[in-house]
């Protein structure tokens, strides 16, 4: 791993603890102005000092994000669904690395649908982005999609999709907070960032996130 992937990466990953805050504002991708998110600079704003790295697509970037903070940005590239389609599944790269390279961003993210039906078109999509990415020393954030199928948040399902991502090459992974949580973690050689989950009453979100970093 040479210098400037290294660095990339310990921008969003802290070096010393091996721990992150991401915010990820992506959604709109997808599902459009969901709630909280229908003007994305009014959620950005207030909350952007306790992050370590923002996600989003360059498209909020460009036009909900002032260009003088330095917080390291986390590129979604993939994309070709919405929320009202029949298959959240069919992605493909959407955002050249060029393009990622003019906005500076320190990683970049797509999404992988282990065992749906574009399986195959969205692992070959993530291979081909490690390839392209690491000519320029960027980082890739895969995250382990599951679509509609909320059902597969699952330590089996989410230890293959994880150990499937890293195999590829990904050099961190986003994935589903779930029981037996330290099973995917311990299966996994990169690091694991926890992606959102329902919406939970404090207490409970203080309690999945201590148990997640328990797990590693």
């Amino acid at each position: 791993m040479d210098w400037g992937l290294k660095n990339r990466i310990s921008r969003i990953i802290n070096p010393t603890d091996g721990k992150a805050v991401m915010l990820a504002v992506d959604h709109g991708y997808f599902l459009g102005p969901t709630e909280k998110l229908e003007v994305p600079s009014k959620t950005i704003r207030p909350i952007l000092k306790y992050c370590d790295s923002l996600m989003l697509t360059r498209g909020v970037l460009r036009t909900s994000v002032d260009a003088r903070f330095s917080i390291p940005v986390v590129l979604r590239v993939s994309g070709g669904s919405s929320i009202i389609g029949s298959d959240l599944s069919n992605e493909k790269i959407t955002t050249s690395v060029k393009d990622a390279i003019r906005l500076n961003v320190s990683a970049l993210a797509m999404s992988i649908f282990v065992g749906a039906k574009h399986e195959h078109d969205s692992l070959v999509s993530l291979g081909n982005l490690i390839n392209e990415a690491e000519e320029y020393g960027i980082p890739v954030l895969a995250v382990t999609a599951v679509g509609k199928e909320l059902e597969k948040r699952d330590a089996r399902y989410l230890s293959l999709a994880c150990r499937i991502a890293a195999e590829f090459g990904a050099h961190m992974v986003k994935t589903y907070y779930c029981e037996d949580f330290e099973k995917v973690v311990e299966s996994c050689p990169v690091p694991v960032i926890i992606a959102g989950g329902p919406k939970l009453a404090e207490k409970e979100a203080l309690e999945l996130t201590k148990n997640a970093l328990d797990a590693g």
